[in-house]
């Protein structure tokens, strides 16, 4: 398997020599360029093609939040994990409705940055558990069951894999079931039936599967 290409994407350049030192030791991950600002990374993915951009958010001549929107639209095929300080809920809302599949905080540890991007580059979404948080409190607040003839949409959307699992999970497979169907550890298998019980903001994998049938997923 080829190492996952990733472009980094921050006004500190002392902040992505360092991560380009941290990745650059491993050999799944191949450290292809870096930017300044949102306007340089978008030209630079053009150029340099990579699989995962870890994106600041607040940087000058193009923020974050813009660059991530018009990278999904310009190079739909790059995953991007927005990777900053701050974890406002105006930050992180508008980082994940602009398209970012993850949202981490610079005081991540270098494994979990490790994981975010390698799960990224698997279109899995990965959030620092702050903002795991946030997004459980935000689907508190959406009438999902009772008479509303049309629930709210996601606010962080599920990625195709973890569509898969939902649907086998309402099908009532076991982790090890749908570790198999899949091909799939079954570790890897419960992080995907963890992440989809919090975007559901469901307490079991039955109220996941009624939640998601009321949203028109399943």
């Amino acid at each position: 398997m080829s190492a996952v290409r990733v472009l980094l994407a921050d006004d500190q350049a002392l902040f992505r020599e360092a991560l380009a030192v941290l990745l650059g030791v491993r050999d799944d991950i191949d450290v292809v360029g870096e930017a300044g600002n949102g306007a340089e990374a978008l030209d630079r993915a053009a150029e340099l093609r990579p699989d995962v951009v870890l994106m600041d958010l607040r940087m000058p001549v193009l923020d974050g939040v813009a660059a991530i929107r018009r990278m999904r639209v310009e190079h739909p095929e790059v995953r991007v994990i927005a990777l900053t300080t701050f974890d406002d809920d105006e930050d992180v809302f508008a980082a994940l409705r602009a398209g970012a599949v993850g949202y981490l905080l610079k005081d991540v540890s270098s494994a979990k940055l490790v994981e975010a991007v390698l799960a990224a580059a698997r279109d899995e979404a990965v959030l620092q558990p702050s903002v795991a948080a946030k997004v459980v409190a935000q689907f508190a607040r959406m009438p999902v069951e009772g008479a509303a003839p049309r629930p709210q949409p996601l606010v962080v959307p599920l990625s195709e894999r973890e569509l898969e699992v939902l649907r086998l999970l309402a099908n009532g497979r076991s982790n090890k079931e749908i570790a198999a169907q899949l091909f799939l550890a079954e570790g890897t298998v419960k992080n995907h039936v963890t992440n989809v019980l919090a975007k559901l903001n469901a307490r079991d994998r039955t109220q996941a599967a009624l939640r998601a049938r009321a949203l028109g997923l399943i």
